[in-house]
């Protein structure tokens, strides 16, 4: 499969993906939040996920042990299908990577909050239709 062929490389990313949200519904199996007042399985999900996508990344970037074709798969498809935090966080190193720590502080905090608020609107919406 070429990297320049979109059709296989939505193929890869997608593959990636079913299997990473298939692993994710498999640690949330495994670790049910069962009332313990923190919800351990996504922690550990966005933790790992987190340093797979920098991991892989980085042997991407810096070796040829990961070709393009595996990274679509495995960090895009895979990474981005078991959890996008590790997404948000490789984004935010990037940002600080070249310099940009005043983006940097506004995409953390401003995804933090904005994302909190968007959801939460989302629930009240939800309320006055039912």
């Amino acid at each position: 499969m070429s990297g320049n062929s979109l059709p296989a490389n939505v193929l890869l990313v997608g593959a990636g993906g079913f299997l990473g949200s298939a692993a994710r519904y498999l640690v949330a199996l495994a670790m049910p939040f069962a009332g313990t007042g923190f919800p351990l399985a996504t922690f550990a999900v966005n933790m790992l996920g987190s340093f797979l996508i920098g991991l892989l990344s980085e042997l991407a970037v810096s070796t040829t042990m990961v070709s393009p074709e595996t990274r679509l798969f495995l960090v895009t498809g895979f990474c981005g299908g078991f959890t996008t935090f590790s997404s948000y966080m490789y984004e935010n190193a990037a940002l600080v990577r070249d310099g940009q720590v005043f983006y940097t502080t506004i995409y953390l905090a401003g995804s933090i909050a904005g994302g909190f608020l968007a959801l939460y609107s989302g629930m009240l919406i939800a309320k006055l239709w039912s």
